[in-house]
């Protein structure tokens, strides 16, 4: 089938717009998360989110929606241990990771009949993504985008320096639980789209392509949303060249963007300075 024949399948026009959606969310929070070093603690939300799908599976709810509230749940439980002076991060992030990744286990097993959607939470498949999702993910764009335009210079203050922040009598506390409840709600609603296994580097790897041409945190942002949708597309139109998994075809593409950018830039400041 020819590639411009693509678009006049539903489900070509739904990874389309899904794809959209989800580089403006993902490269709206991905920066804060690249900023402030969240990266670990994304990657233990991620997972986490894995006890919410096995309990919607079980009890026979959308796995999603139970996937979402078991992440914010996650998010603010490692927000609070990590805050506690008798608990390292590190640690509370290793509870909840493998806490979420247990019940998930567990419930999946328990889970009455066969649940043949199991694969796509873990590794995800774009062409699963339904109008409902597409909804969701324009939805949550809006909400951060509006947020952060709302909020830009406390967030970037928060996520630079939080302890100028709390100088300067910002509610710091406050806005990281709700900037922990945005990550986790991102986290799944791209689920569809690259699965457990591989959400945490839509949020990561744009980031770091922007990364390597600005440090102003508006920029990184602009930036990440732009090679989070051509990698989108170049990994879908890969995986269906191929016959790949979409979500991994996703993540590699990424990674070639980055490497890409990144021998591109160290070759030409080579020869500027020849």
């Amino acid at each position: 089938m020819d590639l411009l024949e693509l678009f006049q399948y539903s489900f070509f026009q739904y990874a389309l717009w899904g794809s959209l959606f989800a580089s403006i969310a993902c490269g709206i929070i991905g920066t804060y998360i690249v900023t402030r070093r969240l990266v670990f603690i994304s990657g233990g939300i991620t997972h986490a989110s894995f006890g919410g799908i096995g309990i919607g599976l079980y009890a026979g709810i959308s796995p999603l929606l139970s996937a979402a509230v078991f992440s914010v749940l996650s998010a603010f439980g490692v927000e609070w241990l990590s805050r506690r002076s008798d608990m390292r991060e590190d640690s509370a992030i290793a509870v909840f990771w493998t806490f979420g990744m247990a019940i998930g286990i567990i419930f999946s097993f328990l889970a009455p009949g066969f649940t043949p959607d199991l694969s796509s939470y873990l590794f995800g498949n774009i062409i699963m993504i339904t109008r409902e999702d597409i909804y969701v993910l324009a939805a949550l764009s809006v909400v951060l985008v509006v947020f952060f335009g709302l909020f830009l210079r406390p967030i970037v203050a928060i996520a630079f320096d939080r302890e100028y922040a709390l100088t300067q009598k910002l509610p710091v506390r406050c806005f990281e639980y709700t900037l922990m409840m945005f990550i986790a709600l991102t986290i799944v609603a791209c689920l569809r789209m690259v699965g457990i296994v591989l959400a945490i580097s839509l949020l990561t790897l744009p980031q770091m392509t922007a990364n390597l041409f600005t440090c102003k945190f508006k920029h990184i942002i602009l930036i990440s949303i732009l090679v989070g949708y051509i990698s989108c597309l170049g990994g879908f139109v890969l995986s269906y060249q191929l016959q790949l998994p979409s979500g991994a075809a996703i993540i590699f593409f990424s990674i070639l963007i980055y490497a890409f950018a990144k021998v591109g830039k160290s070759i030409y400041f080579c020869r500027i300075n020849k």
